[in-house]
């Protein structure tokens, strides 16, 4: 009892009572705001420069991290250890966040299994990103990894152990050891098939060390950008309706993915990718969007995750013929081949009639013929939810399965050390005070096609590196530069525009659209037609957001208010994503196109490139597509940016030239 008074002693300091300078408009409207302003060292102040209608609290930290995700409590956590003033501003409670389903676990060259090394993890991370990745980003994530997982176990992730009780290490896809030529790696550190709820309880425990102030259930509205550069954040609380400026130096985005563009996928209804939507309305450009995964083992009907990790401890994906058919696509990796190529295979089964069930649809994913304590011991969270939405017994009876939208590999571009940037005249600019980490940034790690387990390990390694980062440019309690008074008016008068919104089709009915279109055009196979088709319905779509309703008047906890401006965040992506895809005329990991079957790179990869004539920048695809959209019409333009081949060291790790990806 002593520790819940202790607790809340310490809650009621962190809140600030009711400040005098409220103006009265705000406290007397019409809409009699009642609200309490969250923060420390009193540095709240409250202003109508923007609107009289809502109460608009100005808060001053060294830096903010939007997202308290895997990615946004490492990168705030990081900056706190360094002694800045820093907010944590996230639509969800941290523990609430979708890093918690993260299944599979997190790829380090620990050698704990085999001998390995780390020069074999970037090679793998190299091939399965289809050589679109960056490789001095992914040199220093695979050369870090060793020491994040130890740092987690430091921590007190509860990893699953050997037998001598060293960190135990799984098979996992498009994993291999002597670059390629040494057979399957066992790299996979995993808490059993629990690793994402594992990871993110063990760094929110962390993060209540130091002194963060965390804004929970703010929901961000956009950046604050002036002349180039970011000035910080726009918050509502979704609490009181109280709108929210956190000016800082440094802002960090860390919003997750954007699945929910989709019908079906894995990722929780809040992955509306807010993050890449406010840096596309402040005119920078998004990455790589026409990349997007399809999980080869998504629960048929359901679209619940069931993790690689299967397959990792010797599941097997079986056709309506019981033929193991991955043999024949993969012959060395087999059931272990990269996600992009799983996903084709079984689609291809589908499509030539091998699929099972009434509709023959789907396929299996069998486990029974794996021990029974196995599965209770690496596997007891898939066995529950194999029962729970397919009423399945998995120590009987195989899954129902179907590649479901998983991850996107693209996002907001940055370069290793988690700065935003943009490019211009073949150059890559900063933009100064911005950053993005985890599934919202695209460092491009994961290129065309990420690899299993690598997306936990991309949170806590380029969270940690925004931190290093601002610690390394700039020190705490610097003086903020001004900011104009009126800075986040167009925010507060798109949120009130919504609120009061009266047209004829509610936000679920162009959500519905939207995710429906997304499904059936821009899937695991695309042809030109159907994509052309699918840019001029989302087009279309996206006009049909001047007609929304919305039925809430209210501001309290106002859900539909939010879900409509997450939806404004998801169709940004949708039309990036999909007009991205329709101008790709090749296939490359992720993005495989019926009509442009083969990858087109500078060189053709199938035969000696000696002799042969080096194709222009224009003429090839192994380069990032830079994307930006003008938020009132709805019109993407697109860019092109060169993929940086050089490792960061070539002594040290040299880079793997492009060449045919079979596994």
């Amino acid at each position: 009892m002593a520790s819940v008074q202790a607790a809340s002693r310490l809650l009621s300091k962190r809140i600030l009572s009711k400040t005098n300078a409220v103006p009265a408009a705000a406290v007397q409207g019409s809409r009699n705001f009642h609200f309490s302003i969250y923060g420390k060292k009193k540095n709240a102040k409250v202003s109508d420069d923007i609107s009289t209608q809502y109460p608009v609290v100005d808060h001053e930290f060294d830096a903010v991290v939007v997202g308290a995700g895997g990615a946004g409590l490492r990168a705030a956590f990081g900056l706190s250890e360094a002694g800045f003033n820093t907010a944590c501003v996230t639509k969800l409670f941290p523990t609430r966040s979708h890093t918690v389903a993260a299944q599979g676990g997190i790829n380090a060259a620990l050698g704990n299994m085999e001998e390995d090394d780390w020069r074999w993890h970037f090679y793998d991370t190299v091939k399965g990103s289809d050589w679109l990745g960056d490789q001095d980003a992914i040199h220093y994530m695979t050369e870090q990894a060793p020491a994040a997982v130890v740092e987690l176990e430091n921590f007190g992730m509860p990893f699953s152990r050997t037998e001598d009780g060293k960190i135990y290490q799984r098979a996992f896809g498009g994993q291999s050891l002597k670059f390629g030529k040494g057979g399957q790696a066992h790299r996979c550190c995993c808490v059993a098939d629990r690793t994402g709820h594992s990871l993110l309880h063990t760094l929110y425990g962390r993060s209540l060390r130091y002194d963060t102030s965390y804004f929970v259930e703010y929901f961000a509205l956009d950046l604050l950008m002036e002349d180039g550069e970011c000035k910080g954040v726009i918050a509502l609380c979704m609490e009181d309706g109280s709108i929210h400026r956190f000016r800082a130096q440094n802002t960090v985005i860390a919003t997750g993915g954007y699945g929910r563009t989709y019908f079906s996928c894995t990722s929780a209804h809040t992955s509306t990718g807010d993050g890449n939507a406010m840096v596309t309305r402040a005119g920078l450009p998004c990455q790589d969007l026409e990349f997007v995964q399809f999980h080869p083992t998504g629960i048929y009907g359901a679209g619940c995750l069931i993790t690689e990790g299967c397959r990792g401890e010797g599941g097997i994906l079986i056709n309506s013929e019981g033929e193991r058919f991955m043999e024949r696509y993969a012959p060395n990796a087999k059931d272990l081949a990269s996600r992009d190529v799983v996903s084709r295979s079984m689609t291809i089964e589908i499509r030539e009639g091998r699929g099972v069930g009434p509709d023959k649809d789907h396929v299996y994913l069998q486990l029974h013929h794996l021990p029974p304590q196995q599965l209770a011991t690496r596997l007891p969270g898939i066995s529950e939810t194999a029962m729970i939405f397919a009423g399945v017994d998995v120590t009987k009876e195989p899954i129902p399965v179907l590649p479901t939208v998983h991850y996107n590999m693209g996002g907001i571009p940055t370069n290793f050390k988690g700065q935003v940037i943009t490019h211009s005249s073949g150059q890559d600019n900063v933009v100064p005070g911005l950053y993005a980490c985890g599934e919202a940034a695209c460092a491009s790690v994961h290129g065309a096609n990420r690899l299993g387990a690598n997306s936990l390990l991309d949170l806590v390694v380029f969270g940690r590196a925004c931190a290093l980062t601002i610690a390394e440019e700039h020190k705490p309690g610097e003086k903020l530069s001004p900011l104009k008074s009126n800075a986040g008016e167009e925010s507060v008068a798109n949120l009130d525009k919504l609120r009061f919104a009266n047209g004829s089709l509610r936000t679920s009915e162009i959500r519905l659209n939207m995710q429906k279109t997304m499904q059936a055009h821009a899937a695991v196979f695309r042809t030109g037609p159907v994509l052309k088709e699918g840019c001029e319905k989302m087009d279309a779509i996206y006009q049909t957001m001047d007609d929304i309703k919305t039925f809430d008047r209210g501001i309290v906890w106002n859900t539909d208010l939010v879900e409509t401006l997450e939806l404004q965040n998801l169709m940004l992506n949708a039309v990036q994503t999909i007009h991205s895809a329709e101008q790709r005329k090749e296939s490359r990991g992720a993005h495989a196109r019926e009509d442009f079957k083969d990858r087109i790179d500078e060189y053709d990869y199938s035969k000696p490139v000696q002799g042969q004539e080096k194709k222009s920048f224009d003429q090839h695809w192994r380069k990032h597509t830079m994307s930006y959209v003008d938020p009132k019409t709805g019109k993407v333009t697109l860019e092109y940016r060169p993929v940086i081949d050089s490792s960061l060291d070539e002594q040290e790790c040299a880079h793997v030239p492009p060449a045919i990806r079979s596994y």
